[in-house]
């Protein structure tokens, strides 16, 4: 059982639990209606409920509440309820810097002080299915406050939603996104050829470039060396993957595996070569 502290809104209630006496958010259709502060109730079925104990990015769950409006908790509990449908469970802690996103979205949004992400289309690319779900985002500010979101701030709720999936923080999303956006650059620049986007061997290079950037983080290493093979066979791409990956070290503060060095050749050979075979 609950008791209510502070009614937000309709949908929404602050309450202290009676098991642990600590505080927590209930969101749910009718959650608050007609709810009194000090009455006791329990938890619907349908109902979600987020403990206000959690410390963020952003801050502390309890103190980030009280500058965040009840509308934009709610618009961001629907995204993680649209993300779970497509992803199954996830960490719904993200429900605060979300939701504090949001608010802070729509303050720069009525205001004309929209911002641009030079990482956009790298998210959108990277993390498409993420994306795919933050576009609901449009319809959802549209209907409830008449505001209209522009691809940069769905960008950042995809990196939000992404967060929830993968137990990653969004900072450090932002920071593999970036590390794959330098890594094509140094490719096409190394090589002096242009990648196309479209093939599917982009599409290996960048998700292992991806996973490459979060082992360096992780310190989790590859098992299987194939550096001396590489370097024979591949004597080009590997030493631009040698450059590229003293390079992307340098701008993620990590320096990465020497083993990395091989598999990333491999991917760069493909992708100048347009090469269809399968991937590591």
């Amino acid at each position: 059982m609950y008791r209510v502290k502070k009614v937000l809104n309709h949908n929404s209630v602050i309450a202290v639990k009676s098991a642990d006496n600590k505080e927590y958010l209930i969101m749910g259709k009718g959650a608050g209606f007609g709810k009194k502060v000090s009455e006791r109730i329990g938890k619907r079925p349908e109902d979600m409920v987020y403990s206000l104990q959690e410390v963020t990015d952003r801050g502390d769950a309890r103190e980030m509440i009280k500058s965040i409006s009840p509308i934009c908790l709610e618009l961001a509990n629907e995204v993680l309820n649209q993300a779970e449908q497509e992803f199954g469970k996830l960490d719904r802690r993200i429900l605060f810097p979300m939701a504090d996103h949001i608010e802070y979205a729509v303050r720069r949004i009525k205001n004309h002080e929209q911002i641009s992400n030079p990482l956009t289309e790298d998210i959108r690319v990277l993390f498409y299915k993420e994306y795919k779900v933050a576009m609901c985002m449009e319809k959802l500010l549209m209907d409830h406050l008449g505001v209209q979101i522009d691809e940069h701030e769905v960008g950042y709720i995809a990196l939000h939603i992404h967060s929830a999936i993968e137990d990653e923080k969004v900072s450090q999303a932002m920071l593999i996104a970036g590390a794959v956006r330098e890594c094509i650059s140094l490719v096409e620049e190394h090589t002096g050829k242009k990648i196309d986007v479209m093939t599917l061997s982009y599409n290996r290079l960048m998700n292992h470039v991806r996973y490459m950037v979060a082992r360096a983080l992780s310190g989790e290493k590859l098992k299987l060396n194939m550096n001396d093979y590489m370097e024979i066979k591949f004597p080009k791409a590997f030493e631009v993957s040698r450059k590229i990956c003293e390079e992307v070290g340098h701008s993620i503060r990590r320096e990465l595996d020497e083993v990395e060095i091989g598999y990333l050749a491999m991917h760069i050979e493909r992708v100048v070569n347009e090469e269809i075979d399968a991937g590591v």
